[in-house]
């Protein structure tokens, strides 16, 4: 009942974001009100061109969230098979380590700006392709040193003198004992692209006007929060409960000792 708990605010946010543009009462793109206009004609008031906030709140969040577990989903698999590697092969950890080292060095928000230069079409697979740059060294340094002890176990090391293949060995010995750290992962790096392609929205690298996004919600009204702060609060608390959730039902789905899985 308490593991059920701590999934209903992400399920209930994920759901909202999913389908958020179909129940939107209001076009995205056309006025309804003036602009700035507080809450009163619009639930939450007009942004900077009197279009209806919570129309764009609620459109906003789907490409956000698709993104973010995109980005999450991709860094947390390279970076399961790539540890797990690191830890089999020592030789080839050292050079997985040197190269995840080296590459943590690039700030991401410079990889999001050289990447929009180099790739002006990419829009949102310029994005992922960033922030996947950038976020697998980081998780590649926390797999493989879970995965170090696991690979020096009695049980690993007899599989592979009994002669298994490299990928029986991560598939079936290692990663299978490293669900937990793969699922705190998966939550970290879902918070991190969320960060990630937020910075992105408001950089406006991926995601153009008029489109609804929550971060460029927050970036098109900031001039205005004075006058109907809700424009730029509704879409800060939206990225906030969205990640904080996540987390919290990534943490619920990694085993603990003692916990039934």
């Amino acid at each position: 009942m308490r593991r059920a708990a701590r999934f209903a605010p992400a399920l209930i946010l994920v759901g909202l974001a999913l389908t958020g543009p179909y129940l939107a009462p209001h076009s995205i793109d056309a006025p309804v009100t003036m602009p700035y206009d507080a809450p009163g004609t619009a639930p939450l008031g007009g942004d900077q061109l009197g279009r209806d906030v919570l129309s764009r709140l609620l459109a906003g969040g789907q490409e956000l969230l698709l993104t973010s577990v995109v980005i999450a989903l991709v860094v947390t698999v390279v970076a399961a098979f790539l540890g797990a590697l690191a830890a089999l092969r020592p030789t080839v950890g050292r050079i997985i380590d040197r190269a995840a080292d080296t590459a943590m060095l690039l700030p991401t928000v410079l990889a999001l700006l050289l990447v929009a230069l180099s790739w002006p079409g990419g829009g949102r697979y310029a994005l992922i392709a960033a922030a996947v740059v950038t976020g697998v060294p980081y998780a590649v340094r926390v797999v493989s040193g879970a995965a170090a002890p696991i690979a020096a176990s009695g049980y690993v090391e007899a599989a592979a003198a009994g002669g298994e293949h490299l990928w029986h060995l991560i598939w079936r010995e290692l990663l299978p004992n490293l669900r937990a750290t793969c699922l705190n992962l998966f939550g970290l790096r879902f918070v991190a692209a969320v960060y990630i392609v937020a910075t992105a929205g408001f950089l406006e690298i991926g995601p153009q006007p008029p489109e609804a996004n929550w971060a460029l919600m927050i970036r098109e009204n900031g001039a205005g929060i004075l006058l109907n702060p809700w424009a730029v609060i509704a879409p800060s608390l939206a990225i906030g409960a969205l990640t904080v959730a996540v987390q919290f039902a990534a943490d619920a789905l990694a085993p603990r000792p003692g916990r039934a899985t």
